[in-house]
Formats: C-alpha cells, structure tokens, sequence
C-alpha cells in the first residue's frame, strides 16, 4: 500500500473512532481489497469444501468490529491486525460449531513443522486457538505475531509496524512461538 494512502486510513481511522460515520465508509473502499486477501490467506488454509468465502469472511469480520465500540485503531496496520484476529475468531466459531455437531473429540495437531502450519480440520484449528490463547499467557506479543503472520499474512515489516517494534525482534520473537506451539502441540493430550 501506498505511504500517503496508508496515512489516508489512519487518519479515517481515527475519524472513525472519534464518531464520524463518514469515515467509515470513505474507509472501506480503501481496505477493502486488502482485507479480501488477508481473508483470503485465511480460507486457504481451510478445508476445500468450506461454505465460507472470502467475502463472506470480511464481512463477518466486519460486522464484530461494527457490533463494538470501535476500538483505539492506531494505524493501517493495526487496523489488519484487529481485522485478521476477527477474522480468525470467525473461522474458530464456525470450527466449534460444526465439532459440536459431530461431537468426535480429540484436540491433537501432528504438525512436521510448524513453519509449514497446515490447518484442514476443524478440530485443528481450535486446538491452535486454544494453543495461541495458552501462548497468550505466557507471551502476549509471540501469540500476536503468529496470528498476525500466519492467520493474517502479514509481512515481518508490517507485523513490526502494528507492534512498534524492530523487524529483528518480530522474527525472533516468531522463531520462538513457533518453537513453543510445536512443543505445546506435541505434547498435548489427544
């Protein structure tokens, strides 16, 4: 995205939260396609036959952030942070209640590697929501960057820009999270 049309949306951001309906939809249009392809990282993860798109995806996303009290959206980049973490609570709702229906247990991820992460069951991804909210604890800041990079497909850069932190510090922190959700998933009880 363009620096000028990046402090474009911070600024309609901040009009946005501010109370100006205006802003919003002045805004929309010029996330709009980007959201699009965060969702659509989303989705690819995703079984093939799942019944949500990418649109549809955005739209749930936005209709939680609409349904809030908008939140202290501190730039473009924050902004698709908020809206890829939306967007992934979405994918795990959905997950939760198609596993209540089927009702068949066992929360266990074999990931090889999971720099590779491979989402294709429902049960994995709630079984990664549950992995990410327990790194969450430990590191609030591990647990962002991998929902920032892999469920939102963020850049290092961009994750380093929504955390305003160093880009060598979002990777090491990354390599780290990786390293405690392999092991935290290995050991899990299935």
């Amino acid at each position: 995205m363009r620096q000028d049309l990046s402090g474009e949306v911070t600024t309609l951001l901040q009009h946005w939260i501010q109370g100006d309906e205006k802003a919003l939809s002045d805004l929309v249009p010029l996330v709009h396609q980007e959201l699009r392809r965060i969702a659509h990282h989303h989705m690819h993860r995703e079984r093939a036959d799942h019944t949500l798109q990418s649109t549809a995806l955005v739209n749930e996303a936005f209709l939680r952030l609409l349904g809030n009290k908008p939140l202290d959206l501190q730039s473009r980049a924050h902004f698709l942070a908020v809206a890829s973490r939306l967007m992934r609570q979405v994918l795990v709702d959905y997950s939760r209640g198609r596993r209540a229906g089927k009702r068949d247990g066992g929360l266990r991820i074999a990931f090889e590697a999971l720099a590779d992460l491979a989402v294709d069951e429902d049960r994995d991804l709630i079984a990664l929501d549950a992995s990410l909210t327990e790194l969450a604890g430990h590191s609030q800041r591990q647990a962002q960057i991998v929902e920032m990079k892999f469920f939102g497909g963020m850049l290092t850069s961009e994750i380093a820009e929504a955390l305003a932190i160093s880009v060598a510090t979002v990777e090491r922190d990354w390599s780290m999270a990786r390293i405690w959700l392999y092991r935290h998933m290995r050991d899990s009880p299935r």
